[in-house]
């Protein structure tokens, strides 16, 4: 959400000083100094709090819309309403998903009930958490463990707690908060989730591969020292034995760089919204 008001005002051609003494305060909003103004940005309830104001009533916004209030100097100086778009490849990847037998999709995000719903119109997903804390995305996370392993995927601040709670946690790192890439197990270096469904086949044949080479490779040494014991191979022909069995599991092994995932067909541009999470929950690669 930041990163699209920083980008709309350079995109309006307005001068960005460089803020002082910034707090976060995960889920409600941000303070900070600006050329020696307070300024606090935010839901608008956390706006209103810290200037002693009730929020106002916004029924005649759009749903689907986000609403960030700005305060200077502890007077409300405005609000800012947003549209938050789809993730490009979001349908596709959900598919994609079902395909390599994820089970149970949820969507959790801090985004209001209206705005979730209708980000996620058609989509196909098996629950729906809108409205929540830090705090919470880790409860839903360690709920949905009475289902199986389950595998976290976000990209904002907000997100790390549920990435780090995670079995499986899965960062968005090209334009995602530092802190989630941090927490997570697995970080997407694109900003494109429709990678995440290639990246499960990748890490599936690569991990299958591994077991091959293990299970190959200690099987021909076992066979390979109970011939020695028995007399049937000399010290220098186990030796060499041992070497060919070594080249022969890394050979194996390299089979992993010719790993090609499906490539999942273009979508129109939609999909999950930046700043919110999808927890998906099934099997994990």
């Amino acid at each position: 959400m930041a990163q699209a008001i920083v980008a709309a005002a350079k995109a309006r051609g307005f001068t960005l000083p460089v803020p002082e003494d910034v707090a976060e305060i995960p889920g409600e909003g941000v303070v900070g100094h600006v050329e020696g103004r307070k300024v606090i940005v935010g839901g608008d309830a956390f706006v209103a709090s810290r200037v002693g104001r009730r929020p106002g009533d916004h029924s005649a916004i759009a749903a689907g819309s986000v609403l960030v209030a700005v305060a200077v100097d502890g007077h409300m100086a405005g609000h800012l309403v947003m549209s938050d778009p789809l993730r490009e490849g979001a349908a596709a990847m959900l598919d994609g998903l079902r395909r390599e037998g994820i089970a149970r999709i949820l969507l959790a995000t801090g985004d209001r009930a209206d705005v979730a719903e209708r980000v996620t119109e058609g989509l196909g997903l098996d629950g729906l958490r809108a409205g929540l804390s830090p705090d919470q995305k880790v409860l839903l996370v360690l709920s949905e463990r009475k289902h199986g392993p389950v595998m976290m995927v976000g990209d904002g601040i907000n997100d790390a707690p549920a990435l780090a709670a995670a079995d499986v946690g899965v960062a968005m790192g090209a334009r995602g908060a530092a802190a989630s890439a941090e927490a997570a197990d697995v970080v997407l270096l694109v900003d494109r989730i429709d990678r995440l469904g290639p990246g499960i086949e990748i890490a599936r044949g690569a991990r299958r591969i591994a077991l091959e080479s293990v299970v190959v490779g200690i099987g021909l040494s076992v066979v390979g020292m109970i011939a020695a014991a028995l007399g049937y191979l000399t010290p220098v022909q186990g030796a060499l034995l041992q070497e060919v069995i070594d080249v022969a599991v890394i050979l194996n092994a390299l089979r992993a760089l010719r790993i090609a995932p499906h490539e999942p067909a273009t979508p129109q541009p939609q999909a999950v919204s930046s700043g919110q999470a999808d927890i998906l929950h099934g099997a994990t690669p």
